[in-house]
């Protein structure tokens, strides 16, 4: 049985504001909870656990609801090596300073 995690305030009000942003969403495309429950092959309860920002729904149904509003697509960015400043930092302080191009060996093939 996995082992009761309570996760940081950070993680808490991130998570917060993506259900009050998932709400939002809902709202704004006019979907009762009850059709994007179902799209989400969820339920109604589970949807407005994650509309509160439930840090104890699985990361694949807050996945499936958002593919049931047509947002999937913005997940997929989150940790997308392009956007990832401080990984982008760190790998061009490693790169090298001078760049060596070496020659061909030369064969001892020679007559």
């Amino acid at each position: 049985m996995p082992t009761p995690h309570r996760p940081s305030v950070a993680v808490r009000r991130t998570l917060r504001k993506l259900g009050l942003d998932i709400y939002d969403a809902r709202r704004r495309r006019g979907l009762p909870a009850e059709i994007v429950a179902k799209r989400a092959f969820t339920s109604r309860p589970t949807l407005r656990r994650i509309e509160e920002g439930d840090h104890a729904v699985s990361i694949g149904i807050y996945a499936a609801v958002l593919q049931a509003l047509g947002l999937l697509d913005g997940l997929g960015l989150i940790a997308d090596p392009g956007r990832d400043e401080a990984g982008l930092a760190i790998a061009s302080e490693k790169l090298p300073e001078r760049i060596r191009l070496r020659r061909p060996r030369e064969s001892g093939d020679a007559e």
